[in-house]
């Protein structure tokens, strides 16, 4: 039995490598068994969108759906004034597939219809789970399909981007993109937010809630419609549109993509879809979520891989999205969903409480989207730090290029909730940023969308608490602001610098979007004033907003202009916990943190590679409305240790609270 590169890599999973075989076996024999079955690869295999649902092929509209407990299906809709009738009932297909024939001239473009399942004892309206278009109606709020045939198809004009790169991610839902008190569209974020991404210097755009969820406050992350564009933001074509947009500027486009659950809304989404709960799902208990009161995906049955497959493939193939963010993948991960669980031992990743069809379906999903598109990224959002889920699968990972370090944002609000600024421990910080795993790629982030949710803050709003209402104009004095100010760049520094080759950002975060994120719903009388954004703030020269995004936009550019990313070694030269001075070296940058709100330091001798070096980056600034304590033109020149000659060192000045980046020349 070959031992499996990240069984040789990493000692401590040599008396698991049994399972990480078995893992990989079950992937290979199970790509072959349906690939097999199929005679074809795994690309072909995933091609369910071109023959379920609803299509116009041959002059004729032809209509397949997967419902093996049903008995009888109808078609209903504005042609038939929502009734049944035999003329428009499916024919089985066998093996559980039905469908229907229909004249040419039968339907008309946004024409809208819906399935009407029976099973024995009983019977229920269902949208197509195939459906690619999903409307509600303004009034009743009765979701239907519609049918999508605008005549001519989208004409794209830009080519995807392609080869490597070290992704800085901007996180953004489009829905909640807008100054304005309502649900922004595919066509406001192209034409007013892309340019501000643009001009920020990320090269990454992740797009949240994209596909159908009947309850606009999930986020997204309870999909009822897993091959519709979500209707509040506009159509099919819009959204690819931005996406053509995005890659005319040179940005990639990934999306946040939920398969580790689904909505149970059984009439707009596909629980009970043909009368049983066991055909998409895991039947009885196991099939409910306990924590988030949806459904389970059965990723035992070749049928539900087939969907999640076809789904990845579409995503990427119709609208040409570069790769996916996976939700949730923990919960799939284990049988428990890692509800409660502390990982503290690797046992408990190989103890028999993981679902190891879900994994294989993970490296499955992994495999097709790779293939489909070398260059597409794939990031899991998964937190009981499993091996290999990050790890190629040529080392015997499932194959994932990066996950997220979701500790690290957990690590911030903790630090900046409990424990007083005068006592943040540098060597803790150091620590909590750079402990990952030798053989994975991690995104890092300070906070995303889940630290600024309703109940919790931003890391700004934490940092300043009521004075961010009061003290944001230039001509405002207030200690607690300048602070809040000096920590946040600070954060967001020494975040990206430690990260294992990529970064990410929420919307707004990077000028500290004041409050939480609330969405519209009973409980505050269906406001949207918490789910938008406030750009305005930031293009308020009388705000101090603008000096966070102007400082974050030069620390994008340059970590990117350099590729800092792309070094993987972050090597520690001073943590002095009672100075509270943290100075690390990546490549030919040093990277020099002050955390001390009381005490600044002259001449402090930082060990260093010879050579001269300049300074690149100053978070104290005046143009990012620092104190401008520091000399940005000098040129530091690296200096002989009197007693060890081997030894080289630089003298520095290191005002409080205060980071700056000095590059070799």
């Amino acid at each position: 039995m070959i031992t499996p590169g990240i069984v040789r890599d990493d000692p401590y999973l040599e008396k698991h490598a049994d399972v990480i075989n078995n893992r990989l076996r079950k992937a290979h024999e199970k790509e072959k068994q349906l690939t097999e079955n199929f005679k074809c690869n795994l690309s072909d295999f995933a091609l369910g969108y071109r023959y379920y649902g609803l299509h116009f092929q041959d002059d004729k509209w032809v209509l397949r759906e997967w419902a093996p407990n049903a008995c009888k299906i109808y078609l209903i809709g504005d042609f038939s004034g929502w009734k049944l009738y035999e003329d428009y009932s499916l024919n089985s297909l066998g093996n559980g597939d039905w469908g229907i024939e229909l004249p040419g001239d039968f339907f008309n473009h946004l024409d809208l219809y819906k399935l009407h399942i029976c099973w024995d004892n009983g019977s229920g309206d269902r949208i197509p789970a195939w459906a690619h278009r999903v409307v509600q109606n303004p009034v009743t709020h009765v979701f239907n399909a519609q049918v999508w045939c605008p005549g001519q198809p989208y004409q794209w004009k830009n080519s995807q981007p392609k080869g490597s790169f070290e992704p800085l991610i901007y996180e953004a839902h489009v829905g909640m993109a807008t100054e304005e008190y309502k649900v922004g569209t595919f066509d406001e974020f192209r034409t007013h937010v892309l340019p501000k991404i643009v001009k920020a210097g990320y090269n990454t755009l992740q797009l949240m809630a994209i596909k159908e969820h009947p309850y606009y406050g999930s986020f997204g992350y309870h999909v009822s419609n897993f091959f519709a564009v979500s209707s509040r933001f506009g159509t099919p074509d819009e959204l690819k549109a931005l996406v053509d947009e995005a890659h005319g500027y040179g940005l990639r486009v990934i999306m946040d993509i939920v398969h580790s659950h689904a909505v149970k809304n059984e009439v707009e989404g596909i629980s009970c879809y043909d009368g049983t709960y066991y055909q998409f799902f895991h039947q009885g208990e196991r099939g409910f979520h306990p924590a988030w009161d949806s459904r389970c995906f059965d990723y035992g049955k070749n049928e539900v891989i087939h969907f999640l497959l076809s789904n990845c493939k579409y995503w990427l193939e119709e609208f040409r999205f570069d790769g996916f963010r996976f939700d949730g993948i923990t919960s799939m991960l284990y049988l428990d969903h890692g509800l409660g669980t502390q990982f503290m031992d690797y046992q408990q990743y190989f103890d028999g409480n993981q679902d190891e069809d879900a994994i294989t379906y993970l490296h499955l999903a992994n495999k097709l989207i790779h293939e489909f598109n070398p260059s597409a990224v794939t990031v899991a959002e998964e937190m009981s730090g499993m091996p290999g889920v990050a790890t190629p699968q040529r080392s015997g990972g499932i194959g994932f290029d990066y996950r997220m370090a979701m500790g690290v944002p957990d690590f911030w609000i903790k630090t900046i909730k409990e424990t007083r600024v005068e006592f943040w421990q540098v060597g803790d910080i150091f620590h909590n940023l750079t402990n990952k795993r030798h053989d994975e790629k991690t995104i890092h982030y300070a906070e995303s969308h889940d630290q600024a949710l309703v109940g919790d803050k931003t890391i700004f709003f934490w940092l300043t608490d009521q004075e961010i209402y009061y003290n944001m104009h230039v001509d405002s004095k207030s200690l607690t602001i300048d602070a809040g100010i000096a920590l946040h760049k600070m954060i967001r520094l020494v975040t990206i610098a430690t990260a294992g080759n990529g970064y990410l950002n929420f919307m707004g975060n990077e000028f500290g979007h004041p409050e939480w994120i609330d969405f519209p719903g009973e409980h505050n009388n269906w406001s949207h004033h918490y789910a938008r954004r406030q750009w305005s703030l930031v293009d308020n020269e009388n705000l101090r907003y603008r000096f966070l995004a102007e400082f974050d936009r030069d620390m994008i550019h340059l970590f990117r202009n350099n590729h800092i990313l792309r070094i993987s070694t972050v090597e520690p030269l001073v943590r002095k916990i009672s100075d509270q001075i943290l100075v690390f070296m990546r490549g030919d940058f040093i990277f020099a943190f002050n955390f001390s709100p009381f005490h600044s330091y002259t001449d402090y001798m930082v060990p260093c590679n010879d050579g001269h070096y300049e300074m690149v980056l100053n978070s104290d600034a005046e143009k990012y409305n620092g104190h401008n304590r520091l000399d940005e033109t000098i040129t530091y020149h690296s200096m002989k240790d009197n007693i060890d000659k081997n030894t080289s060192f630089i003298k520095l000045y290191l005002p409080a609270q205060t980071a700056f980046v000095l590059q070799k020349i």
